[in-house]
Protein backbone atom coordinates (compact mmCIF):
# COMPACT_ATOMS: atom_id res chain seq x y z
CA UNK A 1 0.00 0.00 0.00
CA UNK A 2 0.95 3.63 -0.72
CA UNK A 3 2.24 6.32 1.61
CA UNK A 4 3.36 9.27 -0.29
CA UNK A 5 2.51 13.05 0.15
CA UNK A 6 2.68 15.92 -2.49
CA UNK A 7 5.43 18.44 -1.80
CA UNK A 8 4.31 21.14 -4.04
CA UNK A 9 3.57 21.15 -7.91
CA UNK A 10 4.87 18.26 -9.74
CA UNK A 11 6.98 16.83 -6.80
CA UNK A 12 6.07 14.33 -4.55
CA UNK A 13 7.43 12.36 -1.76
CA UNK A 14 8.19 8.95 -1.85
CA UNK A 15 10.00 8.15 1.23
CA UNK A 16 9.41 5.86 3.91
CA UNK A 17 10.03 6.01 8.14
CA UNK A 18 11.77 3.28 9.83
CA UNK A 19 10.68 2.52 13.39
CA UNK A 20 12.58 -0.44 13.25
CA UNK A 21 16.20 0.44 13.08
CA UNK A 22 17.53 0.95 16.98
CA UNK A 23 20.79 2.83 16.08
CA UNK A 24 21.62 5.29 13.93
CA UNK A 25 24.94 4.09 11.82
CA UNK A 26 25.08 1.19 14.11
CA UNK A 27 25.91 3.72 17.13
CA UNK A 28 23.54 6.93 17.76
CA UNK A 29 20.50 5.65 19.41
CA UNK A 30 16.91 6.51 17.52
CA UNK A 31 13.88 5.88 19.95
CA UNK A 32 11.76 8.09 17.59
CA UNK A 33 13.13 6.25 14.36
CA UNK A 34 14.31 8.09 11.45
CA UNK A 35 12.46 9.07 8.04
CA UNK A 36 14.55 8.15 4.37
CA UNK A 37 13.55 10.94 2.35
CA UNK A 38 13.22 10.13 -1.78
CA UNK A 39 11.38 13.03 -3.96
CA UNK A 40 10.18 11.91 -7.10
CA UNK A 41 9.62 15.20 -9.70
CA UNK A 42 7.11 14.57 -12.78
CA UNK A 43 7.55 16.76 -15.38
CA UNK A 44 8.30 16.19 -18.98
CA UNK A 45 10.70 13.83 -17.62
CA UNK A 46 10.74 12.18 -14.41
CA UNK A 47 13.54 12.61 -12.31
CA UNK A 48 13.75 10.69 -8.87
CA UNK A 49 16.00 12.64 -6.20
CA UNK A 50 18.01 10.00 -4.13
CA UNK A 51 16.86 6.54 -3.10
CA UNK A 52 16.46 5.16 0.61
CA UNK A 53 18.28 2.73 2.99
CA UNK A 54 17.57 -0.80 2.08
CA UNK A 55 15.61 -1.71 5.55
CA UNK A 56 12.39 0.55 3.62
CA UNK A 57 13.15 -0.30 0.09
CA UNK A 58 9.61 -2.48 -0.46
CA UNK A 59 7.82 0.51 0.65
CA UNK A 60 9.85 3.24 -1.21
CA UNK A 61 9.24 0.62 -4.04
CA UNK A 62 5.36 0.53 -3.94
CA UNK A 63 5.59 4.61 -3.23
CA UNK A 64 7.45 5.34 -6.35
CA UNK A 65 5.59 2.38 -8.49
CA UNK A 66 2.15 4.62 -7.38
CA UNK A 67 3.60 8.04 -8.46
CA UNK A 68 5.01 6.70 -11.67
CA UNK A 69 1.96 4.82 -12.80
CA UNK A 70 2.84 4.01 -16.01
CA UNK A 71 5.75 6.28 -16.82
CA UNK A 72 9.06 5.59 -17.49
CA UNK A 73 11.85 6.52 -14.55
CA UNK A 74 14.12 9.22 -16.80
CA UNK A 75 16.36 9.93 -14.40
CA UNK A 76 17.90 9.34 -11.07
CA UNK A 77 19.63 12.08 -9.60
CA UNK A 78 22.08 11.34 -6.62
CA UNK A 79 22.75 13.55 -4.34
CA UNK A 80 24.68 11.60 -1.65
CA UNK A 81 25.98 7.80 -1.70
CA UNK A 82 26.06 7.29 1.79
CA UNK A 83 24.10 3.69 1.99
CA UNK A 84 21.48 4.93 3.51
CA UNK A 85 20.64 7.30 0.95
CA UNK A 86 21.97 4.86 -1.81
CA UNK A 87 21.56 1.40 -0.65
CA UNK A 88 18.16 1.06 -3.27
CA UNK A 89 20.47 2.14 -6.11
CA UNK A 90 20.77 -1.31 -7.53
CA UNK A 91 17.05 -2.55 -7.29
CA UNK A 92 15.65 1.06 -9.15
CA UNK A 93 18.14 0.61 -11.79
CA UNK A 94 17.18 -3.21 -12.20
CA UNK A 95 12.77 -2.56 -12.35
CA UNK A 96 14.20 0.83 -14.73
CA UNK A 97 16.48 -0.10 -17.45
CA UNK A 98 15.54 3.24 -19.08
CA UNK A 99 16.73 5.44 -16.40
CA UNK A 100 19.93 7.48 -17.00
CA UNK A 101 21.88 8.71 -13.40
CA UNK A 102 23.10 12.09 -12.43
CA UNK A 103 25.32 12.59 -9.85
CA UNK A 104 29.41 13.93 -10.04
CA UNK A 105 32.10 12.40 -10.56
CA UNK A 106 33.21 11.55 -6.74
CA UNK A 107 29.92 9.86 -6.70
CA UNK A 108 30.26 7.94 -9.44
CA UNK A 109 33.33 6.71 -8.20
CA UNK A 110 31.88 5.33 -4.82
CA UNK A 111 28.78 3.72 -6.48
CA UNK A 112 31.77 1.50 -8.33
CA UNK A 113 33.31 0.68 -4.97
CA UNK A 114 29.46 -0.22 -3.45
CA UNK A 115 29.05 -2.87 -6.43
CA UNK A 116 26.77 -0.49 -8.23
CA UNK A 117 26.63 -1.24 -12.17
CA UNK A 118 26.32 2.40 -13.66
CA UNK A 119 28.09 2.09 -16.86
CA UNK A 120 26.65 3.38 -20.26
CA UNK A 121 23.98 5.32 -17.98
CA UNK A 122 26.25 7.82 -16.64
CA UNK A 123 25.56 11.82 -16.87
CA UNK A 124 28.14 13.58 -14.74
CA UNK A 125 27.64 17.02 -13.54
CA UNK A 126 29.71 19.74 -11.84
CA UNK A 127 29.20 22.73 -9.92
CA UNK A 128 27.22 25.51 -11.57
CA UNK A 129 25.92 22.44 -14.27
CA UNK A 130 22.20 22.85 -15.23
CA UNK A 131 19.65 20.36 -16.50
CA UNK A 132 16.35 20.82 -17.74
CA UNK A 133 13.42 18.33 -17.63
CA UNK A 134 10.96 20.14 -19.09
CA UNK A 135 9.09 23.02 -16.74
CA UNK A 136 12.16 22.62 -14.15
CA UNK A 137 15.68 23.13 -14.82
CA UNK A 138 17.84 22.61 -11.93
CA UNK A 139 21.75 23.91 -11.36
CA UNK A 140 23.99 21.78 -8.47
CA UNK A 141 26.04 23.36 -5.94
CA UNK A 142 28.75 20.83 -4.40
CA UNK A 143 28.52 20.84 -0.71
CA UNK A 144 31.87 18.56 -0.23
CA UNK A 145 32.25 16.90 3.61
CA UNK A 146 28.77 17.80 4.62
CA UNK A 147 29.44 15.39 5.48
CA UNK A 148 30.39 12.97 2.56
CA UNK A 149 33.25 14.17 0.32
CA UNK A 150 30.86 13.46 -2.36
CA UNK A 151 27.98 15.11 -1.26
CA UNK A 152 26.19 17.23 -3.49
CA UNK A 153 22.73 19.61 -3.17
CA UNK A 154 20.24 20.57 -6.24
CA UNK A 155 18.49 23.80 -6.53
CA UNK A 156 15.17 23.67 -8.55
CA UNK A 157 15.35 27.20 -10.00
CA UNK A 158 11.58 27.16 -11.46
CA UNK A 159 10.36 26.60 -7.85
CA UNK A 160 12.77 27.27 -5.52
CA UNK A 161 13.06 23.68 -3.93
CA UNK A 162 16.54 22.94 -2.61
CA UNK A 163 17.22 19.42 -2.45
CA UNK A 164 19.35 18.95 0.57
CA UNK A 165 21.34 15.92 0.97
CA UNK A 166 21.61 15.39 4.77
CA UNK A 167 22.02 19.46 5.69
CA UNK A 168 18.98 20.18 7.22
CA UNK A 169 17.90 17.10 8.24
CA UNK A 170 16.74 15.62 11.56
CA UNK A 171 16.33 12.14 13.54
CA UNK A 172 13.02 11.28 14.03
CA UNK A 173 9.71 9.40 11.76
CA UNK A 174 7.38 11.79 10.06
CA UNK A 175 4.84 9.43 11.11
CA UNK A 176 2.58 10.75 8.08
CA UNK A 177 3.48 14.70 8.77
CA UNK A 178 5.98 16.04 6.17
CA UNK A 179 6.34 20.01 6.79
CA UNK A 180 7.56 22.04 9.77
CA UNK A 181 4.36 23.67 9.54
CA UNK A 182 2.94 20.41 10.24
CA UNK A 183 4.41 19.86 13.57
CA UNK A 184 5.60 21.91 16.61
CA UNK A 185 9.28 21.83 16.13
CA UNK A 186 10.73 23.50 19.05
CA UNK A 187 8.64 21.27 20.95
CA UNK A 188 9.05 17.47 19.47
CA UNK A 189 11.59 17.99 17.10
CA UNK A 190 14.74 20.71 17.66
CA UNK A 191 16.96 17.84 19.94
CA UNK A 192 16.49 15.23 17.16
CA UNK A 193 17.86 17.80 14.49
CA UNK A 194 20.62 19.08 16.91
CA UNK A 195 21.43 15.84 17.68
CA UNK A 196 21.72 14.95 14.48
CA UNK A 197 23.62 17.68 13.02
CA UNK A 198 26.50 17.75 15.95
CA UNK A 199 26.66 13.96 15.97
CA UNK A 200 26.93 13.32 12.28
CA UNK A 201 28.16 16.94 10.43
CA UNK A 202 29.31 18.60 13.43
CA UNK A 203 32.66 17.95 12.61
CA UNK A 204 32.80 19.61 9.48
CA UNK A 205 31.95 23.29 11.04
CA UNK A 206 33.56 24.97 8.09
CA UNK A 207 32.18 22.98 5.59
CA UNK A 208 28.60 24.22 6.12
CA UNK A 209 29.76 27.64 6.52
CA UNK A 210 30.83 27.15 3.08
CA UNK A 211 27.21 25.82 1.58
CA UNK A 212 25.14 28.21 3.83
CA UNK A 213 27.36 31.16 2.29
CA UNK A 214 26.38 29.60 -1.35
CA UNK A 215 22.72 28.80 -0.11
CA UNK A 216 22.43 32.41 0.50
CA UNK A 217 22.88 33.21 -2.50
CA UNK A 218 19.77 31.50 -3.94
CA UNK A 219 16.39 32.43 -3.84
CA UNK A 220 15.64 29.35 -1.81
CA UNK A 221 11.38 28.69 -1.28
CA UNK A 222 12.39 25.19 0.42
CA UNK A 223 14.07 22.82 2.00
CA UNK A 224 13.86 18.91 1.03
CA UNK A 225 16.24 17.49 3.07
CA UNK A 226 16.96 13.42 3.44
CA UNK A 227 15.86 13.02 6.81
CA UNK A 228 13.06 14.93 8.41
CA UNK A 229 10.64 17.63 7.89
CA UNK A 230 10.97 19.09 4.86
CA UNK A 231 11.06 23.17 5.76
CA UNK A 232 8.30 25.16 3.47
CA UNK A 233 7.89 28.11 6.02
CA UNK A 234 10.45 29.70 8.81
CA UNK A 235 13.77 28.86 6.99
CA UNK A 236 15.48 31.38 8.44
CA UNK A 237 15.21 30.20 12.29
CA UNK A 238 16.64 26.71 10.75
CA UNK A 239 19.61 28.55 8.54
CA UNK A 240 20.41 30.28 12.11
CA UNK A 241 20.20 27.09 14.13
CA UNK A 242 22.86 25.51 11.58
CA UNK A 243 24.80 28.77 11.51
CA UNK A 244 25.14 28.73 14.70
CA UNK A 245 25.96 24.94 15.02
CA UNK A 246 28.68 24.88 12.62
CA UNK A 247 30.13 28.25 13.68
CA UNK A 248 30.30 26.12 17.35
CA UNK A 249 28.64 29.11 19.05
CA UNK A 250 26.57 28.09 21.85
CA UNK A 251 22.20 28.46 21.56
CA UNK A 252 21.53 28.93 24.86
CA UNK A 253 23.97 30.61 27.65
CA UNK A 254 22.88 27.65 30.61
CA UNK A 255 24.87 25.10 32.04
CA UNK A 256 25.49 21.57 31.78
CA UNK A 257 26.78 19.60 33.72
CA UNK A 258 28.27 16.17 33.49
CA UNK A 259 29.30 13.70 36.52
CA UNK A 260 31.26 10.21 36.83
CA UNK A 261 29.98 8.98 40.04
CA UNK A 262 30.94 5.34 40.93
CA UNK A 263 29.21 5.23 44.34
CA UNK A 264 27.43 8.54 44.34
CA UNK A 265 29.76 10.92 46.22
CA UNK A 266 30.79 12.69 42.76
CA UNK A 267 27.06 12.78 41.88
CA UNK A 268 26.18 14.43 45.06
CA UNK A 269 28.54 17.18 44.41
CA UNK A 270 27.26 17.60 40.74
CA UNK A 271 23.55 18.15 42.52
CA UNK A 272 24.73 20.14 44.91
CA UNK A 273 26.66 22.38 42.20
CA UNK A 274 22.86 23.11 40.32
CA UNK A 275 21.09 23.43 43.11
CA UNK A 276 23.39 26.72 43.83
CA UNK A 277 23.50 28.07 40.46
CA UNK A 278 19.52 27.94 40.90
CA UNK A 279 19.56 29.57 44.25
CA UNK A 280 21.30 32.46 42.67
CA UNK A 281 19.33 33.05 39.83
CA UNK A 282 21.09 30.45 37.13
CA UNK A 283 17.99 27.86 36.34
CA UNK A 284 19.25 27.05 32.76
CA UNK A 285 20.98 24.16 34.44
CA UNK A 286 21.05 20.33 33.11
CA UNK A 287 22.73 17.43 35.27
CA UNK A 288 23.86 14.16 33.36
CA UNK A 289 25.01 11.01 34.24
CA UNK A 290 27.67 10.40 31.67
CA UNK A 291 27.70 6.22 32.43
CA UNK A 292 23.73 6.57 31.42
CA UNK A 293 23.57 8.52 28.88
CA UNK A 294 24.45 8.23 25.56
CA UNK A 295 27.45 9.73 24.10
CA UNK A 296 25.30 11.50 21.20
CA UNK A 297 22.68 13.06 23.76
CA UNK A 298 25.72 14.60 25.67
CA UNK A 299 27.61 16.05 22.14
CA UNK A 300 24.09 17.48 21.27
CA UNK A 301 23.49 19.17 24.96
CA UNK A 302 27.42 20.13 24.71
CA UNK A 303 26.73 22.14 21.47
CA UNK A 304 23.93 23.64 23.16
CA UNK A 305 25.03 25.55 26.15
CA UNK A 306 27.61 27.90 26.98
CA UNK A 307 29.36 25.90 30.52
CA UNK A 308 30.40 22.75 30.84
CA UNK A 309 31.62 21.32 34.29
CA UNK A 310 32.88 18.50 34.18
CA UNK A 311 32.50 16.48 37.82
CA UNK A 312 34.41 13.19 37.72
CA UNK A 313 35.92 10.77 39.75
CA UNK A 314 39.68 9.20 39.38
CA UNK A 315 39.78 5.98 38.05
CA UNK A 316 43.29 4.08 37.62
CA UNK A 317 44.96 7.34 38.38
CA UNK A 318 43.25 8.73 35.28
CA UNK A 319 40.13 10.06 34.04
CA UNK A 320 36.78 7.87 34.70
CA UNK A 321 36.98 5.92 31.43
CA UNK A 322 33.20 7.16 30.22
CA UNK A 323 33.81 10.72 30.96
CA UNK A 324 37.12 10.61 28.81
CA UNK A 325 35.19 8.97 26.21
CA UNK A 326 32.90 11.58 26.00
CA UNK A 327 35.82 14.24 26.00
CA UNK A 328 36.86 12.27 22.83
CA UNK A 329 33.44 12.92 21.42
CA UNK A 330 34.17 16.55 21.43
CA UNK A 331 37.77 16.50 20.34
CA UNK A 332 36.49 14.78 17.23
CA UNK A 333 33.61 17.15 16.57
CA UNK A 334 36.30 20.02 16.84
CA UNK A 335 33.86 21.68 19.72
CA UNK A 336 35.02 25.03 20.86
CA UNK A 337 34.52 28.47 22.47
CA UNK A 338 32.83 26.87 25.65
CA UNK A 339 33.83 27.61 29.32
CA UNK A 340 34.58 24.56 31.62
CA UNK A 341 34.48 24.32 35.65
CA UNK A 342 35.79 21.27 37.19
CA UNK A 343 34.48 18.84 39.95
CA UNK A 344 37.52 15.94 40.73
CA UNK A 345 37.31 13.02 43.64
CA UNK A 346 39.44 10.48 44.72
CA UNK A 347 40.48 8.36 47.99
CA UNK A 348 44.20 8.76 47.03
CA UNK A 349 46.30 10.58 44.71
CA UNK A 350 43.78 12.77 42.87
CA UNK A 351 44.29 13.34 39.04
CA UNK A 352 41.14 13.84 37.42
CA UNK A 353 40.82 17.69 37.34
CA UNK A 354 44.07 17.78 36.55
CA UNK A 355 44.07 15.37 33.77
CA UNK A 356 40.41 16.84 32.48
CA UNK A 357 41.94 20.24 32.08
CA UNK A 358 44.97 19.30 30.36
CA UNK A 359 43.02 17.40 28.09
CA UNK A 360 40.64 20.47 27.30
CA UNK A 361 43.84 22.62 26.67
CA UNK A 362 45.66 20.17 24.77
CA UNK A 363 42.55 19.26 22.51
CA UNK A 364 39.81 22.07 22.85
CA UNK A 365 39.81 25.53 20.87
CA UNK A 366 39.23 29.09 22.07
CA UNK A 367 37.84 27.46 25.57
CA UNK A 368 38.48 28.64 29.10
CA UNK A 369 38.75 27.05 32.21
CA UNK A 370 37.53 28.54 35.62
CA UNK A 371 39.74 28.88 38.23
CA UNK A 372 37.74 27.64 41.43
CA UNK A 373 38.12 23.88 41.31
CA UNK A 374 36.44 21.88 44.05
CA UNK A 375 38.75 18.72 45.49
CA UNK A 376 36.46 15.98 47.09
CA UNK A 377 38.31 13.56 49.32
CA UNK A 378 35.96 10.18 48.92
CA UNK A 379 33.37 12.02 50.14
CA UNK A 380 31.88 16.25 50.12
CA UNK A 381 32.38 17.61 53.75
CA UNK A 382 32.66 21.24 55.22
CA UNK A 383 35.61 22.54 53.40
CA UNK A 384 33.89 21.89 49.89
CA UNK A 385 31.19 23.76 50.97
CA UNK A 386 33.63 27.01 50.56
CA UNK A 387 34.51 25.42 47.36
CA UNK A 388 31.09 24.87 46.04
CA UNK A 389 29.91 28.52 46.51
CA UNK A 390 33.29 29.86 45.28
CA UNK A 391 32.84 27.51 42.06
CA UNK A 392 28.84 28.32 42.37
CA UNK A 393 29.82 32.44 42.30
CA UNK A 394 32.74 32.09 39.06
CA UNK A 395 29.64 30.41 37.07
CA UNK A 396 27.55 32.99 37.50
CA UNK A 397 29.71 35.68 36.93
CA UNK A 398 30.85 33.80 33.68
CA UNK A 399 27.26 33.39 32.61
CA UNK A 400 27.05 37.48 32.71
CA UNK A 401 30.03 37.74 30.77
CA UNK A 402 29.37 35.31 27.90
CA UNK A 403 26.11 37.00 27.90
CA UNK A 404 27.56 39.89 27.16
CA UNK A 405 30.33 38.31 24.96
CA UNK A 406 27.51 36.70 23.01
CA UNK A 407 25.35 39.37 22.19
CA UNK A 408 28.63 41.35 20.74
CA UNK A 409 29.60 38.26 19.01
CA UNK A 410 26.27 37.96 16.96
CA UNK A 411 26.02 41.34 16.65
CA UNK A 412 29.59 41.50 14.58
CA UNK A 413 28.30 38.91 13.09
CA UNK A 414 25.24 40.32 11.62
CA UNK A 415 27.15 43.92 10.76
CA UNK A 416 29.58 41.76 8.63
CA UNK A 417 26.83 39.61 6.90
CA UNK A 418 25.14 43.32 6.25
CA UNK A 419 28.26 44.37 4.46
CA UNK A 420 28.69 41.71 2.70
CA UNK A 421 25.57 41.79 1.19
CA UNK A 422 25.61 45.40 0.20
CA UNK A 423 28.87 44.51 -1.33
CA UNK A 424 27.32 42.13 -3.31
CA UNK A 425 24.45 43.98 -4.55
CA UNK A 426 26.90 46.81 -5.39
CA UNK A 427 28.94 44.49 -7.53
CA UNK A 428 25.32 43.32 -9.56
CA UNK A 429 24.57 47.78 -10.28
CA UNK A 430 26.15 49.30 -13.08
CA UNK A 431 28.57 51.96 -13.32
CA UNK A 432 25.41 54.75 -13.63
CA UNK A 433 23.90 53.40 -10.75
CA UNK A 434 26.25 53.32 -8.33
CA UNK A 435 27.33 57.03 -8.85
CA UNK A 436 23.43 57.49 -7.96
CA UNK A 437 23.56 55.83 -4.99
CA UNK A 438 26.64 57.29 -3.49
CA UNK A 439 24.89 60.55 -4.27
CA UNK A 440 22.48 59.80 -2.66
CA UNK A 441 24.58 58.81 0.56
CA UNK A 442 26.72 62.09 0.55
CA UNK A 443 23.06 63.91 0.32
CA UNK A 444 21.62 62.23 3.74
Amino acid sequence: MHCVRKVTEDLYWVGANDYRTELFENIHPIPEGVSYNSYLLLDEKTVLFDCVDWGVCRTFLENLEYVLKDRPLDYLLINHMEPDHAASIAEVLLRHPETTVISNEKAFLFMRQFGFDVEGRMDTVKEGDTRCFGKHTVTFLLAEMVHWPEAMVTFDTTNGVLFSADAFGSFGNLGGRLFDDEVDFDRDWIDNARRYFTNIVGKYGPFVQKLLAKAKTAPIKMFCPLHGPVWRTNLGYYIDKHDKWSRYIPEENGVMIVYASMYGNTESAAQALASRLCDKGITNVRVYDVSKTHASYLVAEAFKYSHIILASVTYNLNIYPVMEDFLHHLKVLNLSKRVFGIIENGSWAIKSGTLMEKYIDENLKDCRIINSRVTINSSGNRSNEIEMDELADAIVKSVEEEAKLLEAGEKAVAEAQAAAEQKAALKKMSAKERMALRMKQRQK
